[in-house]
């Protein structure tokens, strides 16, 4: 299992990103895939999750200021994040879902602050 997180940056507060995860080593297409957050000091949770099917679950912390979307021709999951906030700030994985790999991705690097 291989998972590589890209697209994070600096962004001011109100701005916005597109984060991608580019999966293999396992059927992504029938896969319930998801976006994953770890804040300093703070343990891994999860932000919202899509189906083979594209239904999707959000978290309470993002509803409304994200949208995940998943290309299976590209083994491929974004996330669009959209008036980010500074407690938006971790580092943002992707991973299978309700039952995630052991097999992290160094994540991608997410800072907000003016």
């Amino acid at each position: 299992v291989q998972l590589v997180e890209s697209g994070g940056g600096l962004v001011q507060p109100g701005g916005s990103l597109r984060l991608s995860c580019a999966a293999s080593g396992f059927t992504f297409s029938s896969s319930t895939m998801a976006w994953y957050r770890q804040a300093p000091g703070k343990q891994r949770e999860f932000l919202v999750g899509i189906t083979p099917g594209g239904g999707t679950n959000y978290a309470d912390s993002v509803k409304g200021r994200s949208t995940i979307s998943r290309d299976n021709a590209k083994n491929t999951v974004y996330v669009q994040m959209n008036n980010l906030k500074p407690e938006d700030t971790a580092v943002y994985y992707c991973n299978r879902w309700p039952r995630p790999y052991s097999d992290w991705g160094q994540g991608t690097q997410v800072a907000v602050s003016s």
